[in-house]
Order: C-alpha cells, then structure tokens, then sequence
C-alpha cells in the first residue's frame, strides 16, 4: 500500500511528487510519458531560477531532485481506478497498461489533457512519422530545408513557427480567423519573417490531407492545395477525463476536473492539479503547474493526517 500515486509525470505530478516526498509519505509517480507537455517544449525562459532552459532538461532535474527525496517514478499508463471498499481500509486500487496493479491511500490526478487533432482522413494513418504532427518543438527538426504547414493560431503555433524558422525553408500558417494571437513577445518575434519565410493564410481551414503512403499536402477549403512536407497541428488540447469519471469526480463546465483552491475534488481522498484542472483558466504554465502539484500534495498529507473512523 503507497501513501500517495500521481497520475501523470509533468510539471504538476512532479512536483507534487517532490512535497508529498519530503513530507515522507511514500509515492509513486506513474505517467506514459515522461514529463508531458514540458518535456517537448523548446527554450523555456519564465520558468524562476533558469534565463533560458530545454523544456526536458527541465524535466530531468525536478525527476531527479524527486527520486533523490525517496519517490519512484514509473512508466505506465493508468487504465483503470476504483474507490475503496466501504467500511474497509483497502485503499485506490490502480491498474496499469503493464498489467501491473498499484493500492494507494490518496490519488493526485495530473495526467494533463491531450492534443487535439484535425479529425479527418489519414490523419491517423499519417501521424505515425508520415507527415502530421502535433509537436513542431519535437519532430520539426526534421524538416530541415523542407516545406511545412502549421496549423493554429494561438502562442503554440507561434512558438512553433519560431522554432520551425530556424531549419524549414517555409512555413504556412493556416489560421480559422483573421490573424495570429500569440503572447505580445512572440508575436514581435514572429515579425521579422512575415512575408519571407513565414506565410500567414487567415480565414482557411484544412478540408483534406493528400498523399497516398505519407503526407505530401493539404488542400484548404477554399480548395486552394499547398504541397508539404510536413502537417504540424497545434491547436490546443482536451481534457481526457474517462478515468476521473469513472470515479464519480466532478467535473466543471468545461470538462475539467473540477477543485477547490487546495486541488480537493469532491471524493475524499482525491486530488486534481496542472492542465487536468483548469484553474487557472486557460492560463497553463509550468510554474502554475508546479503550484497546483504543490497544494495538492499538501492536500493529500492534511488528509492522511486525518484519523480514520
């Protein structure tokens, strides 16, 4: 029986990993992914401590400093949650992918949300290192000299186009409005590569993947075809809450778990903290992460604390 398992390895688990640790509680922390969002992140410069850092390397050191202080980070994807017995003391009861099964006294769910996608023909088929993608910092290095298309208009696709300007030959933005929306910085970043190597296109949306074995363009739907390498979307994330639910935890308007400002859902014992909350509105950084984590490890120890009836 673990005191505590987190749910997911970002910022937020991460460093909910690091309280509940050095308040000695024994944890695990069980993600899919090393680090989620932030470990794909290209040069973080409002992180406190670090003028400018990788998004992993970033990672690496709060894993590290978290296994220094006792608690086990794991490899696995949680499939399956139930609540304790009634009456009993038997604790959460996790299974993962793995097949490996996991009891804990508190749960912190900090799995993030998940990228949202296009929905169309081959999109699927093409992800799989044929040509669409949804992390320009990850797989645009690959198109060095090539030809690639992003789509969105928020500070992720700007971002990435930041990123993008320094190995791609040129970058279409297909963008659902009239114009980008980054944060004021980017967006005087992006500027000097307007009308060069960065084509904005408003008003557009992609209406059909091309290619038969990979990706080798869109067409928008104004039928107007580009030809591509490479497809980049990034146009947001959603919340995948099946687990949550499954538990009976509430969730807000929006579809995310819904907490209280010390990171409690509405079942005793549970706990929500990073992008699975949205807390912040739709202001979702690593420091914000890193706080929610804090609180709810917090949270978790107060309610261990508690004697039982």
């Amino acid at each position: 029986m673990t005191d505590v398992i987190i749910i997911g390895s970002g910022m937020a688990g991460l460093s909910a990993a690091l309280y509940t640790a050095r308040y000695e509680l024994s944890t695990l922390v069980i993600g899919a992914e090393l680090g989620g969002a932030t470990s794909t992140a290209w040069t973080i410069e409002n992180y406190p401590g670090f003028k400018a850092i990788d998004g992993y390397d970033l990672i690496i050191k709060v894993k590290e400093q978290v296994e220094a202080l006792g608690a086990k980070v794991i490899a696995d994807k949680i499939e399956k949650i139930t609540s304790p017995p009634a009456g009993g003391d038997g604790g959460f009861k996790l299974t993962g992918e793995s097949g490996e099964e996991y009891l804990a006294k508190a749960v912190i769910f900090t799995h993030g949300a998940a990228r949202r996608k296009l929905n169309l023909p081959k999109e699927d088929d093409f992800s799989q290192g044929k040509g669409v993608h949804y992390c320009t910092t990850c797989d645009g290095p690959l198109y060095k000299g090539k030809t690639i298309a992003i789509v969105g208009s928020g500070d992720a696709s700007v971002k990435g186009a930041l990123l993008a300007v320094q190995y791609a030959e040129k970058i279409y933005m297909i963008v659902r409005g009239d114009g980008l929306h980054p944060e004021p910085i980017n967006g005087e970043r992006l500027k000097p590569y307007l009308g060069t190597k960065v084509a904005v296109l408003p008003n557009s949306q992609v209406k059909e993947i091309l290619g038969d074995s990979r990706l080798t363009g869109v067409k928008l739907a104004n039928d107007q075809e580009l030809k591509l390498d490479g497809l980049f979307v990034e146009i947001g994330a959603v919340p995948e809450m099946e687990l949550v639910e499954s538990l009976g935890v509430k969730l807000d308007p929006h579809g995310y778990v819904a907490v209280n400002n010390m990171m409690e859902t509405n079942i005793e014992g549970v706990f929500a903290a990073g992008d699975a909350t949205n807390f912040f509105g739709h202001f979702k950084q690593d420091i914000t992460a890193a706080a929610m984590g804090s609180v709810a490890a917090t949270s978790a120890f107060n309610f261990l604390q508690k004697p039982k009836s």
